[in-house]
């Protein structure tokens, strides 16, 4: 069988693991905990981009005062809530991301991780999802200087994986990832499982969208070129 020239750069939350409103509920009390009060759906569509780009930009619309020691306190507060909802077993893969990798790996397809969460959160999500950091490569938001919708995740993961980032597909759930992937000259592919709609993915920049891991490999024959 002709091995594919495609590398597939997967984010994590909502992507490959159902854990995005695992992750609005974690800011939620975190913001609530610190005195900030915001609506749900305001934080939802953050999601995806990094952790302290996420809440400088909730700190700013609100009108409170930006600090580094409120940051920590924010990151801090919102990693202890994620942890609970993921010892309780809340965070779970979803339809198909098992299959998925293993299919990849199967056909001697690279595959990688990129994802805007740190270690701290990303690593209970890699549990669920049965991916170890050591077998397969996983850039967190400790790893680079940018995250989301900087591309710096997605080229680090590419130079990991030793292969083209502009011959690789970003699969990512969010705008952020979509925005990232064209900023890093990747073809992005938009999946539904995190809570952003079809024309949102595909106006920033998505050229197949699928509504999860389970329905992207049910058409991995139009996203995957062979050589």
């Amino acid at each position: 069988m002709p091995r594919a020239s495609t590398a597939f750069l997967f984010d994590l939350d909502g992507t490959l693991v159902d854990s995005v409103y695992q992750h609005v509920l974690a800011w939620k009390e975190a913001l609530d905990r610190e005195g900030v009060y915001l609506s749900v759906w305001r934080i939802h569509r953050k999601i995806g981009m990094s952790g302290g780009l996420f809440a400088n930009i909730l700190l700013r619309e609100t009108g409170i005062d930006i600090t580094e020691d409120r940051l920590a306190r924010l990151r801090q507060y919102h990693a202890e809530a994620y942890t609970r909802q993921a010892d309780q077993r809340a965070v779970r893969p979803l339809p198909g991301a098992r299959e998925l990798l293993a299919f990849l790996t199967e056909q001697r397809i690279p595959w990688g991780i990129a994802t805007s969460g740190r270690m701290e959160t990303a690593a209970h999500n890699l549990e669920a999802l049965g991916v170890d950091p050591a077998q397969v490569p996983v850039i967190t938001r400790d790893l680079v200087r940018h995250a989301k919708p900087d591309p710096d995740l997605f080229i680090a993961a590419a130079e990991k994986l030793g292969v083209d980032i502009a011959q690789s597909l970003v699969i990512g759930d969010s705008i952020w990832d979509m925005l990232a992937a064209q900023r890093a000259r990747a073809l992005g592919v938009g999946l539904l499982s995190g809570g952003y709609g079809q024309e949102e993915l595909e106006r920033s920049g998505a050229f197949r969208v699928y509504e999860d891991p389970a329905n992207l490999l049910r058409h991995i024959d139009e996203v995957v070129a062979r050589s």
